[in-house]
């Protein structure tokens, strides 16, 4: 059967998207699984083994979105976070099978509508985009492998950053910016004392990465940390490139970010800040990856409550 999976959101989301991909190609190897995403997540998709063919919105015109579905012989769709452009297109493709959960007016264009209230957290995000298989097939496992991405290259990646870097330990990494869904985060302030407690300890090398948007941010934290031993890093080479890179550090250490998510995937531990909401937490956003690799905390919004968990933090990082 060939399956469109959608996804079209941000970096997190989709992978957020993955493990429902997995098990849908592990349920029938002969299934052919199309993922139809954004243009930045499409290196990503393309280095999962379990995705057959990738189709991107570009945002071209809706006729030729869907021409592009027509052209894939879609037998049927499970569009795990949907709006009008990719419902409408599904329809003008006329894929037998469509289904989506049951939110917004776009649902009208699905045949099948899958309540799920998302809104409640009753579970994760990525454990919403698992369910939604099982209107497709009722007894696919939802077991996935983890980590659920691996790269045979990862060490040569990881030995060329550390020799054309003078690193000699294992990496800590921060990534100070945000986006997507991520409310909450430390200020560069608060950012500058952690990395310095770690710097100070002399067991990690420390490693600060960045975004391909966020070169002033990277220039700001040159400017604060000039008299420290810590690299930036810019990333130029792509997603996958950085997934690959990520794979070999001791710890990835952000706010709740596409990023985060790209560390949990490919099996690194994470230490992780989210905003403290129910729409922003850790029941929500946390990742595919081994729960026990994750450490999660909700930044309060009362001053007193921040700087206690300020503390704690600081503390579990001079330990670890």
């Amino acid at each position: 059967m060939n399956i469109l999976v959608v996804r079209t959101d941000k970096l997190g989301d989709f992978v957020t998207a993955l493990p429902a991909m997995y098990v849908l190609k592990q349920h029938d190897p002969k299934n052919r699984v199309i993922a139809c995403v954004s243009p930045i997540n499409k290196g990503l998709a393309e280095s999962c083994s379990f995705i057959d063919e990738v189709i991107v919105d570009d945002g071209c015109s809706i006729w030729k979105f869907a021409s592009k579905l027509r052209a894939a012989k879609i037998e049927a769709s499970v569009t795990l976070y949907s709006n009008t452009r990719v419902a409408f297109a599904q329809f003008l493709a006329k894929i037998p099978i469509t289904i989506a959960p049951a939110t917004k007016i776009a649902q009208i264009f699905y045949t099948k509508r899958v309540k799920q209230r998302r809104s409640e957290v009753k579970m994760a995000e990525f454990e919403y985009n698992l369910e939604l298989t099982c209107s497709l097939f009722q007894d696919i496992s939802l077991e996935y492998q983890k980590p659920l991405l691996s790269f045979d290259d990862k060490d040569m990646i990881s030995n060329v950053f550390c020799a054309n870097h003078d690193i000699e330990r294992e990496i800590v990494a921060f990534h100070v910016g945000f986006g997507g869904s991520s409310d909450a985060n430390w200020t560069l302030d608060e950012y500058e004392v952690l990395i310095r407690e770690v710097v100070k300890q002399g067991k990690y090398q420390v490693v600060l990465t960045f975004g391909p948007d966020e070169k002033e941010l990277y220039e700001n934290m040159q400017k604060r940390l000039y008299d420290v031993n810590v690299v930036f890093y810019l990333s130029l080479e792509g997603l996958v490139y950085f997934a690959k890179l990520v794979s070999s550090f001791k710890l990835f250490i952000s706010t709740s970010t596409g990023t985060y998510h790209i560390a949990s995937l490919v099996g690194t531990p994470t230490m992780t800040f989210f905003g403290n909401s129910l729409f922003a937490s850790s029941k929500r956003w946390k990742s595919v990856g081994e729960e026990s690799l994750q450490r999660h905390y909700m930044i309060p919004q009362v001053k007193e409550e921040k700087e206690k968990l300020f503390e704690e933090v600081k503390k579990e990082l001079v330990s670890c």
